[in-house]
């Protein structure tokens, strides 16, 4: 019979989710979207191919494996915008934001640079979908 494996031994070998990137046309203006959107600052390291959000607290690393994951965008010359919620270029992906009020954090939302998408699936009024600059959807969700 073998010893069970402790949970430090598991947790040495699970990975953890450091950073997620989207591509997009013109990263620094995404990112100063979602930076505002989240209240997360810029990275110094950005430029005009690559641009990161700094979480608070800080990102994943090294000396701090218990940092939160990082938001990056980065340049894609030829992009072209997601269709949602379907057609030639649908989501690969979106990313759902927790609100208290949908109502309430949507005039930010639209004052940000997003757009309301014409397609609301939601029957219940639990979340509701934007497009970002890029043309992303995302959801403010109760």
């Amino acid at each position: 019979m073998t010893d069970p494996e402790t949970p430090e031994a598991t947790a040495a070998r699970l990975p953890l989710l450091d950073l997620i990137i989207l591509d997009c046309p013109e990263p620094d203006v995404l990112a100063r979207f979602y930076g505002g959107l989240l209240g997360w600052e810029v990275e110094d390291t950005s430029d005009r191919d690559w641009a990161a959000l700094a979480p608070p607290g800080g990102g994943v690393a090294p000396d701090r494996p218990d940092g939160r994951a990082t938001l990056g965008f980065q340049r894609v010359d030829d992009w072209v915008a997601p269709t949602w919620p379907g057609g030639q270029h649908p989501q690969q992906f979106h990313l759902d934001f927790s609100v208290d009020d949908i109502d309430a954090a949507e005039p930010r939302v639209l004052e940000l640079g997003a757009v309301r998408a014409d397609h609301q699936p939601s029957t219940d009024g639990g979340f509701r979908v934007f497009l970002d600059p890029a043309g992303h959807p995302f959801c403010l969700i109760r």
